[in-house]
């Protein structure tokens, strides 16, 4: 906004010339923060370089960035749209000045006004409350917002102030605005070049679930998108998986609307998936020397894998009437392969009431042999002890905002899913 501000008041001169450089840099950065491959990338050289012997806040640090990544996306896309506008508004006060085409001021608005659509069918109420309307929109009008980009690149360079045709393939392929177009392309276009329709086996214990059985075990902190078509409504799951050697992973699709409810209903035998998985908050576990994942109902999902590759990392999962809602298939992974040292299984319907989740918690941090930095004097011997702990949540958004407040009154660095990013 104070580039925009400076641009103005001409005291920008590099936006006057180049403003659309600055609005598809601002649209690189926001498509980047959502794409699968440059997410693997950036979340394994994190956990790489940080790893080994940085100390806790470091760590915690990088933690917290990765996982309001989807604030640099949301805060780019904005700042694109809002240097496309400028471009628009100073193309009309040129063309009064007799410098601006009419093909290069229409084309701009197009731009501008799919852009902007884009943008807007991914705000967060319409997320959270009209789903298929954000999938549809945001992903179509997204890819409309492209094609009119490259229009609006090419017009921009080929049409003289007078209206005459005077653009050349060597002069666009020198301008910044064709190289930032070609990124955006190539980022939105490589993983799709990576969906399959793949063979499934769903079982469905109960109404409420969908035990979705794929080929290929895949490593612990990966998510998943899915969907019946290949390019419409596609969505996101975490991955169950003993390791890359157990020949199978799973997703487990609570029922929350149309979709979910479909697999239980309508189950299909093959599904379509993007075989290039992207990296969730679970990742970034690898950064620590020890962990407490705690979650409810379906949100096994996202941190079982954890649990089930990584030895120093407890489980606590609380549901109603567990087994019979999600059947024995989870249940076997977890007594097979995880010490009954490291994992409690609270089932509220067994025991007649709701935990004190809070209490539960502490008790487990204390007795893994936590460091939370209850105290800064920790802080001095956290690069020589292995008794570095965090805690991942995974529940609805009332439970999760308990847990994180409780664990920050209690010294505990914890992370959740952000219901608004």
């Amino acid at each position: 906004m104070v580039g925009i501000f400076l641009a103005c008041i001409h005291h920008f001169p590099y936006a006057e010339h180049h403003g659309a450089a600055l609005a598809l840099g601002n649209i690189v950065s926001a498509v980047a923060c959502r794409n699968e491959l440059f997410l693997r990338y950036l979340f394994w050289v994190i956990v790489k370089v940080f790893q080994k012997w940085t100390p806790l806040w470091v760590r915690i640090f990088w933690t917290g960035f990765l996982q309001h990544i989807g604030g640099i996306h949301a805060g780019s896309a904005a700042s694109g749209v809002a240097w496309f506008i400028f471009i628009v508004v100073r193309s009309f006060q040129n063309h009064v000045a007799k410098h601006t085409p009419k093909i290069v001021l229409g084309w701009g608005v197009i731009t501008v006004a799919t852009c902007a659509i884009t943008m807007f069918a991914a705000a967060p109420w319409i997320r959270a409350n009209h789903h298929n309307v954000f999938e549809r929109h945001h992903r179509f009008a997204g890819w409309t917002a492209v094609a009119f980009v490259w229009i609006f690149v090419c017009v921009t360079d080929a049409v003289s102030a007078e209206g005459g045709f005077t653009g050349s393939g060597r002069r666009l392929a020198d301008a910044q605005e064709f190289w930032y177009s070609l990124f955006i392309t190539i980022l939105i276009a490589i993983p799709w070049f990576t969906v399959r329709k793949v063979p499934v086996e769903i079982t469905t214990p109960s109404p409420r679930v969908a035990v979705i059985k794929f080929q290929k075990g895949i490593q612990q902190g990966l998510l998943g998108r899915i969907s019946r078509s290949a390019i419409v409504e596609y969505h996101g799951f975490g991955i169950i998986s003993e390791g890359i050697d157990s020949g199978c992973h799973y997703i487990i699709a609570g029922v929350q609307g149309d979709w979910t409810r479909g697999l239980v209903t309508d189950v299909p035998t093959h599904l379509w998936t993007r075989e290039m998985k992207f990296a969730g908050l679970p990742y970034l576990c690898h950064l620590y020397r020890r962990g407490i994942a705690i979650c409810t109902g379906s949100g096994i999902g996202a941190v079982l894998s954890t649990c089930l590759q990584l030895d120093n990392w407890f489980l606590i999962w609380i549901g109603s009437d567990m087994e019979k809602t999600f059947g024995p298939i989870l249940f076997d992974m977890i007594k097979r392969k995880i010490p009954k040292e490291r994992y409690i299984l609270f089932d509220t319907k067994k025991e007649g009431c709701r935990p004190d989740t809070m209490k539960m918690l502490k008790d487990v941090y204390v007795a893994f042999n936590a460091e939370g930095e209850p105290h800064r004097r920790l802080l001095a011997v956290e690069w020589f002890t292995n008794r570095v702990l965090v805690v991942i949540i995974t529940s609805n958004p009332v439970g999760n905002a308990e847990l994180m407040e409780g664990c920050k009154e209690n010294g505990m660095h914890s992370f959740g899913p952000l219901w608004d990013s």
